[in-house]
This record gives C-alpha cells, structure tokens and sequence, in this order.
C-alpha cells in the first residue's frame, strides 16, 4: 500500500529518529539494539522516500553536513526590520485584542530567532535577528541544527522566521559535564545564542540546537487563503516543526492560555510566555506597525508567582572571580511548585536600592518561573552589615564603584575562593581521584576556612564536628570521604603531578616526563627547558611551564608539604617496550577490552602513545570497521594511516 504524501513526510521523521538511535547505541554504548541487515533496510526505505519528498532532514544519517571554521561572522541587513510585540500580562487584554475575530495562540519561545532562506529546495542562507535591522549570516551553523529540512520539495524563494532553542533537557545534560560551579551555564537561552553564534560549527553541532518556525514570510506562487493557520500548515507538510498553537477567539481565550499554562509545568522547550496573532493576514497587516510594535500581534508574558516570606540573614558568598556576592536567605516558600529559601541579590546596590534588614517582610518570585529573586521589601529596615573581611580568607575587603554599580571585593590574590577551579582538579578521578568534593562542597569548606591550601584537604578530620553538623552532609558523608582522603594517600606519580594544576599539563604529559625521569620528583622539579623538550612528545610550551611552576617558591612549599602527606607508589612496568615511539588512535567499540581506557594503558604500559585526534603523526588508528564513514576513519584515509582492528594490534 503506497504512502500519501503527508504519511511519507511522517516516515521520514521515524526512520531519522530510529537510525539515528540505532547508530547512538552502536557507536557510543557498544550496544546492538537492530541487526544490521534491518538498519540497511530502513535505511534504504529513508533514501526512497527522501528522494520522492524532497525532504532532507539535517539529522538525517544519509547527510555529512561538512562543518565550517570562519574567523568572524557576516553582517547582514534585514529587508525589513524585525519588530518586538507589544506585551500584555493580563487575559482581558489578549481578549481585547482579539475582539470578533479568528487568532492563533501559540508559544514565545526563549531563544534566538533566525531568519532561513530557501532557493530551488535548499537552504541557502541563515542569518539572526541581530538587533533587529542588521543580523549576522550562521548559515553553515543553522546546517548543523537537530530538526532543520536542509531540503525541501518547494523550490520557489522560501523565507520563514523561527526560533534556535535547546531544550531543558540537552541543556541540563551539557551542565552536568562541566564540573567548575562557576562555569557552568546560566540557562538555556544564553546557551542557545552563543552556540549559534559559534565561529566553528562543529561546536553548534553538538549542542543540539532546535528551530521552531513560527513565521512564514514569503513563498513565491503559493496560495494561503488569506490565512496564518493555512500557512503554518503548509511549513508543516515541508518538514518544519512549527511553533504549538491553537485557534481561539475572544470568548474562549481563557481556556486556551490555562491549556498553555498547564503544559508549560512538563514543557521541554524553554517559553517565556505566548503570543497572539490575527489570523486573517490582510486585515493584519492593514493595522499597520506602531514606532516600536506591529499591530497584527500582541505577546502574553506569564504573570510571575509571588510569595510573601521573612528574611533571615544576607550571605556573603566568595567567589573564583574575586566578588564577595550577597545572597539572601528566607523562610521557605512554595514557588511554582517548588522549594526556594535563597536568592541572589546580585551586587550592593540592590541591597541599598531594596534597602534590606534581618527580619523584613519581602515578596519573592522565580524569573521566568526559573531563577528566585527578590520582588519588593514591605519593611525597609536597613542595617545590613557591609563585611570588612572576605568570609573565605579574613582579609581586607574593597568596595568597587563601576558606573554606578556598586560590588564587594576580596582584595588577597592569594585567597582560596579564587582557586576553587584548583581545589577541585586536585581531587578530580585521574588526579588524587578523592569521592565526596563537588566543587560546591568544596566552596563551602572554603568559605567557612576548612581550606585554605591544597594541603589543608588532608586535614579535613579537625573540622569533624562542624563538617557532620552541615546540611546536606552528616556521619556517613563524612566517613565516606575521611575513608577516600586515606584512600588518596597512595597515588602514583603522574597523577600527583597532574593532581598540581600546572599550566598546559595533562595526564599524557605527566606520564611521559615522569618516565623519563624513571619516577623521580626531585629530578622533576629541577628540570631545565632544554631537558625536557628532549622529551619525546614533549614541547617548550609545556617544559616551560614546568620550569615556571617549580621555580614559583610558594608552588615549590606546597609540593614539599603534600609530599609528606602521600606516598608515591612505584609504577612496576614489566612489559616490553616494543610499541615505544608508537603512536595510536582508537575509536568505535571494542570487543577485546572492556573499555578504551583498558586498551590505552596496555599501549603506554608497552612504551606506545595514545592520542585523541588522527593526524600526521598517528601510526594506527585502532578500529574494529575500517569501512564506517567515522571522521577519524576519513582521516586516516586521507592521510595514509594504517587502520587495525583490536585481533591486529594483539597479534603486533
């Protein structure tokens, strides 16, 4: 039975959905979740159907969108400049709006809205909103977007407006890769605007960026019937996802913003509120623009929840970046259904401008129903003391005046809230590999002066009773990570010297120096630059770093006295060195070894190298399908490297 044209455009999203997770699980867990003669077969079927549609997918496994590096990105000006809507909070006024006729209510979506071009059914141009008359060109960016047609079957001009969002759930799964509290992002917008702004696509690539077009703008020969919904229609049978709507009118306006408000509570795609428009296109566009708005639309911002709470004290809170921020601790309160007690205040001016005190009624509320701030302060008491010493290292602080806002500075460079980033390498899993030191818990021991120094986390035992009584701790938190200090007292020698920071060196270099120093620390530490550039695989750069962090007499005391806190265990290597100058890339799945990280220590355990990336200098790629269309593959191809599976490199 042959499918209709709507029902083929269906199947091609399936099988894109099915092939891609059929490879994920191949390629990324080593697991088979379809035989192959079945992946070819969908494959085939996804091939057909993308021929007889026009319809390509960007994340369809049959396209190798080439990724792009550019040094800036192009400006460009829009044809017409992309106004903001008006806004209202209140449903009166969306039903004021509508009056007698026909309206779309959909999503406004949070990210970053970009204009796409098509010509001929290809994607041509991308270009952002900008500052709504100049934008800046992302094609080769907009490429790499998850859900994008990169073909479609109209092959007249096509230009539709959307929005570039990552969903909560992509977004939560980046953070939690980044280790560094401080570096993690903010949210999902901020994330979404500098990933399609990157200069290398590659990077955009990976971020899973999503486009919803909630515009069509022209479309050469194509009849709408005078109507939004017919066009968002047609969008749809293109293979765009458009923006959820529905169609409502003035007498079931309400329902239609409590559909949206329920949604928004299990909504994956970041919304900061909903917008309206008419309908009927002409008499849309008849209304005209205001200076700053059009008239055929007006966007609905979700009123904020509030509570009314007490404040209980202002925290001051070290910082990696010097700034001592003020945070405000309250009774607990429900908030767009969850539990919030602390609110960042920013900086000392809000805390003057909202003129805080202990005890003071305030009403609180979550920004764009994410992020607790404090609303108003009913009492206006004053009096919070202004700290005159950094909470973290009790020296002096300064206050900074900077167009007229003022902040609370640390002024000790050597203060530990700035080496929170160091704290937390140091007990990282191939560093002193210590369980139990988020970078979180360890800006608390911080700021309570548990840490001072690297050392110090040898002697967290003297603070037994005050690390116990913490929240979110307790007597088996505790043991577990006094019984892991014990643990990470015995740890072999390049993961000491990786465990210190230095500048450049990661745990491959520590290795090769440390073997060419056959282990010795005191030999390490008065290396000269020409010694170690003698080194094979070892640069200037990297020598020079050593050189530099050894010669800083503070680095040189805090070695020394972390050295009387471990013992060096000494690496027994009876292997052959017969992989030695030997360097190796691995790649897909293994069936040999358990992991790759089992297969890296055999090749420098034998004197081999192992590295991330094919190049030039790679001797093998180590891959079980020398036939898959894998970068790394292409590249050896293109290089001339010799490509193994796991029996060859046994039988070497």
């Amino acid at each position: 039975m042959e499918l209709k044209e709507n029902n083929k455009k269906d199947r091609i999203k399936e099988l894109v959905i099915l092939l891609n997770e059929a490879s994920r699980a191949y390629y990324q867990e080593a697991k088979e979740i379809m035989p192959n003669i079945e992946y070819d077969r969908l494959y085939d079927e996804l091939v057909s159907l993308e021929e007889e549609t026009g319809m390509v997918l960007s994340n369809s496994p049959t396209v190798n969108v080439g990724y792009e590096v550019v040094s800036e990105l192009p400006k460009e000006q829009h044809d017409s400049p992309m106004l903001s809507l008006d806004k209202t909070k209140e449903v009166e006024g969306l039903k004021s709006f509508a009056g007698d006729k026909k309206c779309l209510l959909s999503w406004k979506l949070d990210g970053l809205t970009v204009v796409l071009t098509y010509n001929e059914g290809k994607l041509v141009k991308a270009v952002t909103r900008g500052n709504g008359t100049v934008g800046e060109v992302i094609t080769a960016n907009a490429k790499t977007f998850k859900n994008i047609p990169l073909s479609i079957e109209y092959k007249g001009e096509l230009v539709v407006r959307g929005e570039a969002v990552i969903k909560y759930s992509d977004f939560n799964q980046i953070n939690e890769t980044i280790e560094d509290t401080d570096s993690k992002y903010k949210n999902p917008r901020n994330l979404c605007s500098g990933s399609v702004r990157q200069l290398n696509s590659e990077i955009t690539a990976k971020r899973n960026v999503n486009f919803y077009a909630f515009a069509l703008i022209s479309a050469e020969g194509v009849e709408f019937n005078n109507s939004i919904e017919t066009k968002f229609e047609w969008l749809a049978k293109q293979g765009f996802e458009v923006v959820d709507f529905l169609v409502v009118y003035s007498n079931n306006m309400e329902e239609g913003v409590n559909h949206f408000a329920n949604a928004i509570e299990t909504f994956d795609v970041p919304s900061d509120g909903l917008v309206l428009v008419y309908d009927d296109i002409e008499y849309g566009e008849s209304l005209g623009t205001t200076a700053k708005f059009p008239r055929n639309g007006i966007a609905f911002k979700w009123a904020d929840e509030k509570a009314m709470t007490k404040l209980v004290e202002i925290e001051w809170s070290p910082s990696r970046t010097g700034l001592i921020n003020p945070v405000a601790v309250f009774e607990p309160v429900e908030l767009e259904g969850t539990t919030v007690s602390r609110a960042s205040v920013h900086n000392l001016s809000i805390v003057e401008e909202l003129e805080l005190g202990v005890g003071d009624e305030i009403t609180v509320y979550k920004a764009n129903m994410i992020i607790p701030q404090i609303d108003e302060n009913l009492t206006r008491s004053g009096g919070i003391d202004i700290p005159s010493h950094c909470p973290a290292c009790n020296m002096a602080t300064d206050i900074k005046n900077e167009n007229g806002i003022k902040t609370l500075i640390c002024t000790n460079p050597e203060c530990p809230a700035k080496h929170i980033k160091l704290f937390s390498h140091f007990v990282s899993r191939d560093a002193m590999n210590i369980d139990g030191l988020s970078e979180e818990t360890l800006s608390k021991f911080v700021e309570h002066g548990y840490i001072k120094n690297l050392v110090d986390i040898f002697h967290l035992d003297a603070f037994e009773e005050e690390i116990v009584g913490k929240k979110g701790f307790g007597r088996k938190s505790y043991d577990n990570l006094i019984a892991s200090i014990e643990k990470a007292r015995k740890v072999k020698l390049p993961n000491f010297i990786y465990s210190l920071g230095i500048l450049n060196i990661g745990l491959s270099n520590a290795k090769l120096i440390c073997k060419y120093f056959d282990g010795n620390i005191d030999e390490i530490k008065k290396a000269e630059v020409e010694t170690l550039c003698g080194i094979d695989g070892i640069g200037e750069v990297i020598a020079k770093s050593i050189v530099d962090y050894f010669a800083d007499e503070n680095n040189a005391e805090i070695v020394d006295k972390l050295l009387e806190e471990v013992e060096i265990e000494e690496e027994i290597n009876s292997e052959e060195q017969d992989l030695a100058g030997k360097t190796f890339v691995i790649t897909g799945s293994l069936n040999h070894f358990s992991n790759r990280n089992e297969l890296k220590d055999i090749i420098e355990k034998r004197g081999g190298k192992v590295a991330g990336s094919v190049s030039s200098k790679t001797n093998y790629l180590i891959n079980n399908d020398a036939t898959s269309g894998s970068s790394k593959n292409k590249k050896a191809k293109e290089l001339g490297v010799e490509i193994i599976t796991e029996e060859q490199f046994l039988e070497m």
